[in-house]
């Protein structure tokens, strides 16, 4: 059974920082895109990042950068999104997802096969 599980979701104050990761099980997904997005309440589910698995390449959301910053760690099949310097409005559950690789610059939701089941950050002020 393939599994997307986020974790490090949390409480922090604003100007703090939280890193969230994602873990694949079930299988590899070295020739995907891995995605993070958010959706806060009320709102649409809006893309904030991405890797690619196979060159490290990263792309962000106008919003989040310079702040956030995607990583992986290989031997883990796991991906990281370092959030720093955290405002109000960056609260949001936080979904990780994956998109095959024919999708050049994946950012719309529908690009991505499989999804985790989101982890809470909330951002005080």
């Amino acid at each position: 059974q393939v599994q997307l599980v986020e974790s490090g979701g949390g409480l922090v104050q604003a100007g703090g920082s939280l890193r969230l990761s994602c873990a694949a099980s079930g299988r590899t997904f070295s020739n995907y895109h891995w995605g993070w997005f958010r959706q806060a309440p009320g709102k649409e589910r809006e893309f904030v990042a991405r890797i690619s698995w196979s060159d490290g390449n990263t792309y962000y959301a106008d919003s989040v950068k310079g702040r956030f910053t995607c990583s992986r760690l290989n031997d883990r099949n796991t991906v990281y999104l370092q959030m720093n310097s955290l405002k109000p409005e960056d609260t949001a559950v936080y979904y990780c997802a994956v998109a095959p690789m024919i999708f050049r610059n994946p950012t719309s939701r529908s690009s991505y096969d499989y999804w985790g089941q989101g982890t809470q950050v909330t951002v005080s002020s």
